[in-house]
């Protein structure tokens, strides 16, 4: 029962405290900035600073983003959903690209001013044709609007984790297949079927997306988490085993759950702004 109190305080401590102000953290926001042009996608498709290691060229059809610290968020913002288009209507069309956030943007002198940094796909899935792709690369860095929106994957697929080992006997996991419009702000784990009393909290990483115990429980085990979105935050139960006996690191594991929750907003300031 502590356990529970403690996280039940940390989502209160979230939305009273420490949650996105409705004038600066509105998702359904329009807004502006640069995106520009990744030539070679290595660390997008392999390994970005989310950790998705090969598996991120399987999301979202390979329409994959790097992100500046606004959206990266420390890691939170990884496998979030943006619509991202260029404002320019004779190389760009009007639905613009959707991609999700697979790698932290590194400062240089072209990304240094972008929100987005898109790979080669994506950039190309913004243009009017492969003539208008092939100018849009030409100029590195183009002027966009975007906005986050509710991540959808093929066929229902559940939320999933990847284990990870760490050092003496310790767990980390990392989140894939996300889906819907949300972070996820905690994580307890267990072993399957046990007490109440017995859920354990989980760490997120320093700079990335990963949740870690130095000591995990004996398997098999089950996950718990805090998802919000907005004003609006829950509790999610992975009930069951989800995480074997045996485990082995890098495998992905199904939670039987899946996340399709669109973010509830206060946003009167940018009700006016729309996606057309």
């Amino acid at each position: 029962m502590a356990a529970f109190i403690q996280r039940l305080m940390i989502l209160v401590f979230f939305f009273f405290f420490a949650g996105p102000s409705p004038a600066s953290a509105c998702d359904r926001c329009v807004r502006r900035s640069k995106a520009a042009y990744r030539g070679s996608s290595t660390s997008l498709d392999n390994a970005g600073s989310c950790g998705y290691g090969s598996l991120a060229s399987s999301l979202n059809g390979g329409l994959l983003a790097a992100a500046g610290p606004a959206i990266y968020r420390g890691g939170v913002g990884c496998g979030a959903c943006y619509q991202v288009r260029c404002t320019d209507a004779e190389l760009c069309g009007a639905a613009g690209a959707t991609v999700v956030v697979t790698d932290q943007a590194r400062a240089t002198g072209t990304t240094n001013q972008t929100d987005l940094v898109l790979g080669g796909a994506a950039y190309a899935a913004m243009a009017r044709g492969t003539g208008a792709a092939r100018r849009l690369r030409e100029r590195g860095a183009v002027d966009v609007e975007y906005r986050r929106v509710p991540c959808e994957y093929a066929r229902r697929r559940n939320l999933s984790v990847r284990a990870e080992a760490r050092a003496s006997g310790g767990l980390a996991v990392r989140f894939l297949y996300q889906g819907g419009q949300t972070d996820i702000v905690a994580v307890d784990v267990a072993t399957a079927g046990s007490a109440s009393s017995s859920w354990k909290a989980m760490t997120r990483e320093r700079g990335g997306p990963a949740w870690s115990t130095s000591q995990a429980p004996a398997g098999p085990l089950q996950l718990r988490m805090v998802v919000t979105g907005g004003y609006d935050g829950k509790w999610v139960w992975a009930d069951g085993e989800v995480i074997p006996r045996r485990w082995a690191a890098g495998k992905v594991y199904d939670t039987g759950v899946q996340i399709d929750d669109v973010a509830l907003e206060g946003c009167s300031h940018c009700d006016a702004q729309e996606w057309k």
